[in-house]
Formats: C-alpha cells, structure tokens, sequence
C-alpha cells in the first residue's frame, strides 16, 4: 500500500473541501478533513461507474452526515462523476450542481438526499433491504445478478438520532450481511465535546442488535483497509468505528469544535496547504499524478459493468432476464382491480387492503408492510411471504425508521414501496415523508383511522391538522377517498405519478356511491358527484364527509335550494387542472361550503364557508356520536348553507 500516495490524494481532498467552504464562505469544512483519509481507502473499495451512476449492481454510498458536501462534491469531481471543477466554485450558489446538502436526482453520483441527521442510516438500511429482496428474484446458486455492498458513512450526530436506533435494530434483525456502516467517531458536536450529552458504549449497543463491530484509526490507512476488508466478509452488518480528529491538518482548529460548521479562513487553509505541501496560494489544485489515480474509478467501473451485462445477456436463465425486466418495467395495465357492490359498506381501509393484494399480485416489485399495525391497516399482502423471501415487511413499531427505510427503497431503484400506519402517527413520521417529497421518491404511505372517526380512542389517535400538513407539503398527493370505488380510482392515478402519494383512509365503514359522475372524474383530483340544474350553492366535501354533502345536498333541495356536490379525494391534483375545468367544478356563480373532519383551513381557497374541526382536538366516544357532537349532522350542515346565503 503505498501510504505516501494515499495521504496525497487525502490531502487533495481537504483542500478541494476547504476551497469550496472557502469561496462559498459557507459550509462544513470539519468533516472534509477529519473524513478524507477514510474516503481515500472506500474509494479503493467501491464498485461504481461514475459514466452510468444508475447502473443497477453498483455499491451504494450513502452520506448520512449530509453536511460533508465539500467531502462529498470533491469525491464526485475526482472520480470523474460529472460534476466539474466549474461546479466545485459554485458550491452553494443558487441553480448550481453542488447546493448545501446533497439532493438526489440533482447531482448525478448522489444517491439519497441528506442532511437531517440520521435519516441516511435508515435510508442505507432501506436499501440494503431492497438489494436483499432483488436478490431474491434474481439470483440463483450460479448467477448473481444482484451482488452488491451498501456503504453508509455516519457520525455522532447520527447515532444519537432515534431513528438509526430504530434502523439499525431492524438491520440486525434481519442480518443484513450487504450493509457496512462507518461511524465518523471524532467525539465533536456543535456545542462542545459529545460527552455534554451523550456518553453511551456505541460498540456494545451495536452488537446487542446483532451488528459484528470493529474500532480503527480513521487515519490510518492500513488499518481503514483491513477493516473494509474483513467487513466484507462477515455475515451480519458491520459497524466499523473510525476515531477520527475533526479538522485533521488544520494549522488552528484541528480538534476544534469551531470547525465544524463555519470556514476556516485564508490564513488557515494557506498554513494547512504549505504544512502538506502543497502549493499554498492555488486554489482548487488538483495534481496530475492524484487525478489520475481517482479516475481510475471510470475505467474499472465500466468494466465491471461490461462484465455484468455480459452475465445477463449471456445467462442462460430466462426466467431472471424475464423478471428484471418486469420489475423494470412495471405493467400497471396487468393490475385486476377489485370491484366494490353500490350500496355496500366498506372503509377505506379494508377497500385499500384488496387493492394493495391486487396491485402486490400483479407487480413483482410492489412491496411493503406497516408498524406493527397489518390487521388493523389491512395491509399484510396475503400469501406473498414475509421479508427477505416475501413482500411483506415488518417494521416494527419504528415509524420514523420505516418511512426513511422505504425511501431508500424507492431510490434504490426496482421496487415500489409502501409503509402503512395509524395518522395520527405519521407526526412520527414527518422528516421522512418531506425528503421524499423533496427527492420526488415513488413512495406510498399509508394512513388509516384518519378522523375522529375513530371513535373510542380519543383525541391521541384522531388526527386533526395532519391532513392539511401534507397537502401544504410541495411534490407530495394527499388522497382521501370517498369510497371503496373511488379509492380504486385514486390508486390508478397514485400509480402513474413519480412522486410520494399519501392516503388517508377511515376505520369506520363508508357506503359504496353509485359510479356515476356528472362531471369529471377522480382522476383530476375533484370533480362533480352530483349536478343540480340553477345551482346557487357548492358543497365539497373528501373522505366520509361526501356522504354527509350528498345528504345535506338532497334535503337543501327539498327546502329549494339547489346545491352543486363536489368529492375532492386530492387537492394537489385538482390544483394542477386548468382553470376552465377548476370554474367548471367551481363555479364561480355559486357560493362554497366545505365539510372535512379536520383543521381543513386550506379549504378557504376555494370555499367561502368551513365546517371544520376548527381549533380543537377531538374527544374519547363512539365515533357516530362524536360526528353529531362536533356539528358533522345533516342539520348543520344545512343551517351552515342557510347561513352563507342569506
């Protein structure tokens, strides 16, 4: 191992890292420089190909510590990703290639966007899962379609994160032997050291949920590299533990907590680069002999993926070509839907549980499972197995983990994911269904219980400002259903988009409307249920609360009073339609009265009255008596129109 070569290339990165930091005068220079000895090794290690970042049977590397852009930028550029050193000036300019955090679909070699900490732990162990289950599709004893490691690297901040708790309980559950996690241990967090609040045994708490963990010196390149190594050999996760200095060769702030989130300054960065050896007033210097030895990751990347794509257009297994294609290539046609009787009774919920079979039944790639909540939320795919040989994952009651989990799933590309739990705990779930939204990942949450429906439960378990939290969430379809057939008509659509879609569904049964529309349709986000002729009044409703608009509707119309029912199972769709179809729906001659069991606030954009929850929680009581208490009655909803018209 040539060591001397090794410290050069290192040494290349920090002060690409610093330079960036630098020019940006913004950023994290700390973790580039405590850090680059360690990526220096990885990178010896990793199967990529920077010319094709989505080739399927590449490592991954996650950046959970999603602040090491400068680390991470400088990494792309050096391996020959395409992200230039024009790009590298840019760092956290406005439009570039190279923002504050790393965002996924934005800068190509990027594989999960990061930054909340600890969400790149989960999204890693999602991942892995995802390589795990492809691998059983695909593989046989001879062909290893799917061979691949998931690489995550990780700090103290991280690890003290709830949620890699919870991950990485589950990745030792299930042995996830593709998965090696190295923790950037440098003892430093903004405030001061790590001991101020936190002082737990890491390397013990790994190994009771069944990781096998191992301690290095993260400058250390020799032992960095025997550790990689023997990781790859062990059949469990693997945690390696990198004690590492925070500013490692800065002239000032080496072990300095200072350094982790501000720049270092010129006087620094010149002291650092003359003490290396390298020359101290160029910027963004990048000797020949390092550049070269990085980009050796292009030629060995393509390689290995010639040799993989020689093993699947060789193989003799039609049955592997045939699937990988199909995951792929996801047939949504193939997809037998259920059909529901009118008149019958049927929640959401249940509704939802034979569509997701349906959909399960006809894609291979379809997969999922809920927080310890499957009979409830109907959502266990039956006769499909369970994780690692099946399509239903048990996540435990981990609901943070899991949303994180089944978005590293989603990126990782050939499944689509769902995650299911209650509503009300999908508070628990929020950093992660953002970066979703933020990552446009194909996930599906599912929520059910999803009013004050709930009932005897009480205002713990009755959502209330959920709903209008996800609708205000940019990239991301909130459905709420009328009924068992509009939640058909829902996933249709849900399918086709290549973005996360929420759906909120009810415990309590709903009655099965009647197909016909008078006027547009599900698939537009809201249209007309029920068209009167010299209507002075629209009422809208989504949910279990159509019903209820229809009721009022018919009993206005016997008081003469003409009333337009619209059913708006998803706002962010209808939002998207043009204009003349939006005043079709609503139109403007009439006055708007909304109904939604929830804070429903925004509803006042296209209604001129709410019937809403308002500013308060729900109550413990059976949930028809709640309705009636909380003004969700035929009768108040009348007086309500009365009211708005005058």
């Amino acid at each position: 191992m040539n060591t001397k070569m090794l410290k050069k290339m290192a040494d290349t990165i920090r002060f690409l890292g610093l330079d960036m930091i630098q020019k940006a005068n913004s950023g994290h220079p700390g973790v580039v420089l405590g850090l680059a000895d360690v990526a220096v090794v990885l990178s010896q290690h990793l199967r990529h190909n920077p010319k094709n970042p989505k080739w399927l049977n590449r490592d991954r590397l996650v950046f959970s510590g999603g602040h090491a852009t400068g680390l991470i930028y400088s990494l792309l550029y050096l391996w020959g990703y395409d992200v230039s050193l024009e790009d590298l000036k840019e760092f956290r300019q406005f439009g570039s290639k190279t923002p504050g955090h790393p965002e996924y679909g934005h800068t190509p070699g990027v594989e999960i966007t990061t930054g909340p900490l600890g969400q790149g732990v989960a999204n890693a162990v999602g991942m892995a899962m995802a390589a795990k289950y492809a691998a059983h599709l695909l593989n046989t004893e001879t062909t290893k379609i799917i061979d691949h490691n998931v690489y995550c690297l990780c700090g103290d901040g991280d690890l003290e994160e709830g949620i890699s708790y919870e991950a990485c309980a589950l990745a030792g559950r299930f042995g996830l032997d593709n998965l090696i996690m190295i923790y950037d241990s440098n003892h430093i967090t903004i405030e001061g050291d790590t001991s101020l609040a936190w002082n737990e045994d890491v390397k013990r708490r790994f190994e009771a949920q069944n990781w096998e963990v191992t301690e290095v010196n993260g400058h250390d390149y020799e032992d960095i590299d025997a550790a990689l190594r023997w990781a790859k050999k062990r059949k469990k996760p693997v945690l390696i533990i990198a004690h590492t200095t925070i500013a490692k060769g800065s002239c000032h702030y080496e072990g300095d907590p200072h350094s982790h989130g501000a720049p270092l300054g010129e006087e620094d960065i010149r002291c650092a680069k003359e003490k290396a050896g390298f020359p101290p007033d160029e910027h963004f210097y990048v000797p020949e002999d390092v550049l070269a030895r990085f980009r050796c990751a292009v030629e060995k990347g393509e390689l290995a993926e010639r040799e993989w794509k020689k093993l699947i257009t060789e193989s003799p297994y039609k049955e592997q070509n045939e699937m990988l294609a199909r995951l792929e290539n996801p047939d949504f046609e193939s997809i037998e839907w259920p059909q529901f009787e009118p008149g019958s009774m049927v929640a959401t919920r249940e509704s939802n549980g034979k569509i997701l079979n349906a959909i399960a039944k006809a894609l291979p790639g379809f997969v999922g499972g809920s927080a310890d909540l499957a009979p409830s939320n109907k959502t266990y795919l039956q006769g499909m197995g369970d994780f690692p040989n099946g399509k239903n994952f048990h996540f435990g009651i981990r609901e943070h983990a899991m949303g994180a989990i089944t978005n590293g799933m989603a990126a990782y590309g050939l499944l689509i994911p769902f995650n299911a739990t209650f509503f009300v705990f999908s508070d628990y779930q929020k950093a992660a269904v953002r970066i979703a939204a933020l990552s446009q990942l194909k996930n599906y949450f599912i929520w059910t219980h999803d009013s004050i429906g709930v009932g005897e439960d009480g205002p713990t378990h009755q959502p209330i400002e959920q709903l209008t939290t996800f609708r205000a969430l940019p990239n991301f379809y909130m459905f709420r259903p009328a009924d068992a057939s509009e939640n058909v008509e829902c996933w249709k659509v849900a399918l086709k988009l290549d973005k996360p879609c929420g759906f909120a569904l009810s415990r309590q049964k709903l009655k099965t409307l009647k197909p016909e529309r008078d006027f547009g349709d599900p698939s537009r986000g809201g249209y007309i249920i029920k068209k009167r002729d010299n209507a002075v009044l629209t009422i809208a409703a989504s949910g279990s609360e159509v019903m209820l608009a229809l009721q009022a509707g018919c009993h206005l119309e016997e008081k003469g009073i003409n009333a337009n029912i619209v059913s708006m199972p998803c706002i962010e769709l209808f939002l998207e339609q043009d204009e003349e179809y939006r005043k079709a729906v609503f139109d403007p001659a009439t006055k708007v009265l909304a109904i939604e069991a929830a804070s429903a606030i925004e509803w006042y954009r296209f209604a001129d009255m709410v019937v809403s929850m308002e500013n308060r929680f729900g109550a413990s009581g059976p949930g028809g008596v709640l309705f009636k208490e909380f003004g969700f009655t035929i009768e108040n909803v009348i007086q309500k129109a009365q009211e708005l018209l005058g």
